[in-house]
């Protein structure tokens, strides 16, 4: 059985990520998706257990004592993280996880996972972040300035990704992953159970 990727997805701030990760689950069913938790609050239309585990900040803080997350950050004053049992239960039954992240949570994944698949989502420009951003009608000119600012460098954090994907369009950019996905499921480092059957002449189909 081939073991399971893990697949880091992660960008600036308004880049699309949750959007174009939504369509790539929709047309990949087979794809797991790990929820996130946070101390952040949330947002119109977001449940608790689907989008993330919501949690206050003396739970989080328990949770990262108690060795129970795969990363963490604290991202604009909110703390995020990935749940780490489910995720290393899945991969061993093969099953590919997708992980949607924050940079700073991406690079700590990647120290403990470097077998990982990690891709890097950007905007066609600064310009169309910043009106994409501005789209969303909650942010302030100050909070809209940081972003812009962590953009910049976020950016040149993606040079330590392994591809670089361009949301010019949600469904492309969705369809562009899952190609990418589907290559790299046939990776060597992925399939040594099933070559090791085949010495073995076993039946792998």
């Amino acid at each position: 059985m081939r073991k399971g990727l893990l697949i880091v997805i992660s960008g600036p701030s308004g880049t699309g990520k949750g959007t174009v990760c939504d369509v790539l689950r929709k047309n990949n069913p087979d794809i797991a998706y790990s929820v996130s938790a946070t101390t952040r609050a949330s947002r119109p239309g977001e449940k608790n257990g689907v989008n993330y585990y919501f949690h206050t900040r003396e739970e989080f803080e328990r949770m990262i004592e108690n060795g129970e997350l795969l990363e963490w950050a604290e991202v604009y004053g909110n703390y995020y993280g990935t749940p780490l049992k489910k995720i290393e239960e899945k991969l061993a039954q093969g099953i590919d996880i997708l992980l949607e992240i924050d940079t700073q949570g991406a690079m700590n994944v990647k120290k403990k996972c470097p077998d990982g698949l990690f891709i890097f989502l950007v905007p066609p420009s600064l310009t169309e972040l910043e009106k994409r951003l501005n789209g969303r009608g909650t942010e302030t000119q100050e909070s809209l300035d940081r972003r812009l600012g962590s953009a910049v460098a976020e950016i040149e954090m993606g040079k330590e990704y392994r591809y670089v994907v361009v949301n010019k369009s949600v469904e492309t950019a969705a369809n562009e992953i899952a190609e990418i996905i589907k290559a790299e499921r046939h990776r060597t480092d992925l399939n040594i159970d099933m070559l090791n059957s085949l010495k073995q002449r076993k039946e792998i189909l």
